[in-house]
């Protein structure tokens, strides 16, 4: 069975982040009207820093904003593709091209996990070459729109690590017959860089990069 090879995406494979970015990009090309409600994503994140929301319901609420409260798989394909195409041009640390590729070439198995949206993150991941997605839900049903609620956890935090153990559960991975080696830029990821065997801090924030001096993690800086 293959090792794995776990990474972060927001501000660890990628320069920025892209939640806002794309719901931006895809008002743009759905609605260019929405984007004058950017106007009001400033009070969505005050109610959040005032801890009157959660991250959950920010990014609810911001996605209604932006794209609606439900918008087609179908209608948002071209927004999503165009999207990705841009991400990968634009947006990769070089870094982060090379360690795919070691760890491709090594032989472990790609996952991506992230809080941001499956429903973009997956072509995204398909043009780094990963073979697995691990990323927040949405809502969708049989008429196959993309509702503004999230479907299950906000892949956040420690519900990242649920996320990670509940997807190696599905695909029959036992724990103890794998290595497991995570990516992250960010501390709201100790649960999973803690739970891995080798753990490495990307480009890391102030509160990471302490945490991987305390801890003895790999603090590697892949913006060239």
């Amino acid at each position: 069975m293959a090792d794995l090879a776990i990474y972060d995406m927001d501000r660890t494979i990628t320069r920025t982040g892209t939640y806002t970015p794309f719901l931006i990009h895809a008002a743009k090309a759905l609605n260019p009207w929405r984007l004058a409600l950017a106007a009001f994503v400033p009070f969505t994140m005050a109610a959040y820093g005032l801890k009157l929301i959660d991250r959950r319901r920010l990014k609810e609420l911001n996605q209604r904003l932006l794209i609606g409260g439900g918008v087609s798989r179908a209608k948002l394909r071209p927004a999503v593709e165009t999207f990705a195409d841009f991400i990968c041009k634009t947006n990769i640390h070089p870094g982060a091209w090379r360690q795919i590729a070691e760890d491709r070439a090594a032989g472990r198995r790609l996952v991506l996990a992230t809080a941001s949206y499956r429903f973009y993150v997956e072509a995204i991941a398909k043009r780094l070459d990963f073979d697995d997605v691990i990323a927040t839900g949405s809502i969708t049903g049989l008429d196959d729109i993309i509702r503004a609620k999230i479907d299950g956890e906000n892949n956040y935090g420690p519900a990242k690590l649920r996320l990670i153990q509940a997807w190696m559960e599905q695909h029959k991975i036992a724990r103890d017959v794998v290595k497991v080696r995570f990516y992250s830029d960010h501390v709201s990821d100790e649960p999973v860089l803690a739970w891995a065997d080798t753990a490495i801090a990307v480009n890391p924030s102030r509160g990471l990069r302490a945490l991987a001096a305390k801890r003895g993690w790999e603090i590697v800086d892949w913006g060239f």
